[in-house]
């Protein structure tokens, strides 16, 4: 396995078990050194801890990125997740053309939206930044909702890893479009929906096709991962933020196998 140096930017919810707190654990379990750009600091996710306390860094991303450059710091990919706001996601579109070592990976989820609605706090502006930058990236990571609100402008030309593809009673799956075709892995839905399982998504794709894995094997991977998480929280209501990922994480490695 080669070593590859990982950008992810994307927030930090200090208690939450998404985002930063969900990439840099699983990435690093994958074997790859792993840097984060940190968009905002919230308490804790908004899914339902009430009003977090909210830190943005939106004015810092260029600055950190230009002082990267004056040391020789490039990235084999970069990783975007939930940005939060117009001046973030616009910042994350140029770091992606000025960051990548040559041959790098620009892997986007365009988190915005699920369950048929954006996030609280987004409008149609967002939208069409998020779909700006989405047409930067090499590979793309929306669930069926972002899919629907970026259009197929956005999404053409590029790889497509479609979460939540398939939706039918008691299955889910996800959907990899290339330009050789499509691909769909259907696997068992396990209890209802949790917080933070496409950033867990998002982070094992990304740490499993760094390690040279085709994409349809580390979209079929991650899909199993998350399953196995969901299924080791499922018995434990009072964990209902989030999933119980990090019992699970040595069994990761034994998946990409």
């Amino acid at each position: 396995m080669t070593y590859k140096r990982i950008l992810t930017i994307q927030d930090i919810s200090c208690v939450g078990q998404c985002s930063t707190t969900v990439a840099l654990p699983v990435l690093s379990a994958l074997g790859h050194e792993t840097c984060i750009l940190p968009t905002m600091v919230l308490s804790t996710h908004t899914g339902g801890f009430g009003r977090p306390v909210v830190q943005r860094l939106d004015g810092r991303l260029l600055e950190t990125a230009a002082h990267w450059r004056e040391n020789g710091i490039f990235f084999d990919a970069i990783l975007v997740g939930y940005l939060g706001s117009i001046p973030a996601v616009e910042a994350a579109g140029e770091i992606l053309k000025t960051m990548l070592a040559p041959g790098g990976l620009a892997i986007v989820d365009p988190a915005m939206g699920d369950n048929g609605r954006l996030y609280a706090g987004f409008d149609g502006d967002y939208v069409a930044a998020v779909g700006r930058l989405c047409a930067q990236a090499d590979i793309l990571l929306p669930n069926r909702t972002e899919a629907e609100l970026l259009g197929e402008k956005a999404l053409a030309g590029r790889t497509l890893v479609l979460t939540g593809a398939v939706d039918s009673p008691g299955r889910t799956g996800i959907l990899l479009r290339t330009r050789e075709g499509e691909r769909t892995y259907v696997h068992d839905r396990i209890g209802g929906g949790f917080h933070g399982t496409g950033d867990l998504f998002a982070a094992v794709f990304t740490g499993v096709l760094m390690q040279g894995k085709e994409a349809f094997d580390a979209a079929r991977i991650a899909a199993d991962f998350v399953k196995l998480c969901i299924e080791n929280t499922v018995a434990d209501p009072a964990h209902w933020y989030g999933v119980r990922f990090e019992p699970v994480l040595t069994k990761l490695a034994e998946m990409v196998k």
